[in-house]
């Protein structure tokens, strides 16, 4: 199932229906604004915005974030963070080719440094 994640600046009527215009079965993942309220038809035609409405006012905020899979986002986003400080946030290379290169051994480096800095544990006991 295709899926639709964003921040909350894209909780927005008009951005839910393009999205279910085009993928009528896509999930939609955008957290409501905490000033938000359910639509005219959420007791009789729930929207999926009404849905996760209902469920951060069951269960809360951070707990909807994990069920619907909203902190993968998060995580996901700060690898990007971390990979575009330290090694910038453009390709030098002109080519295709150099390019690919250029990506695999920018994605290499930090793993292989967190190797290097990673401690050897053994448990005692």
């Amino acid at each position: 199932m295709a899926s639709f994640t964003a921040d909350g600046a894209y909780d927005q009527e008009g951005v839910a229906a393009a999205v279910t215009e085009r993928h009528p079965e896509a999930l939609i993942i955008v957290p409501p604004r905490s000033t938000a309220v359910p639509s005219d038809t959420a007791e009789t035609e729930p929207t999926q915005r009404d849905c996760n409405l209902q469920r951060i006012t069951e269960h809360g905020r951070a707990a909807w974030q994990k069920a619907s899979g909203y902190t993968i986002r998060a995580r996901v986003e700060a690898t990007i963070g971390r990979f575009k400080q330290v090694m910038g946030d453009g390709l030098r290379c002109r080519t295709d080719q150099h390019r690919v290169t250029e990506v695999d051994v920018a994605v290499h480096a930090p793993n292989r440094m967190l190797e290097l800095g990673r401690p050897t544990s053994v448990r005692s006991a």
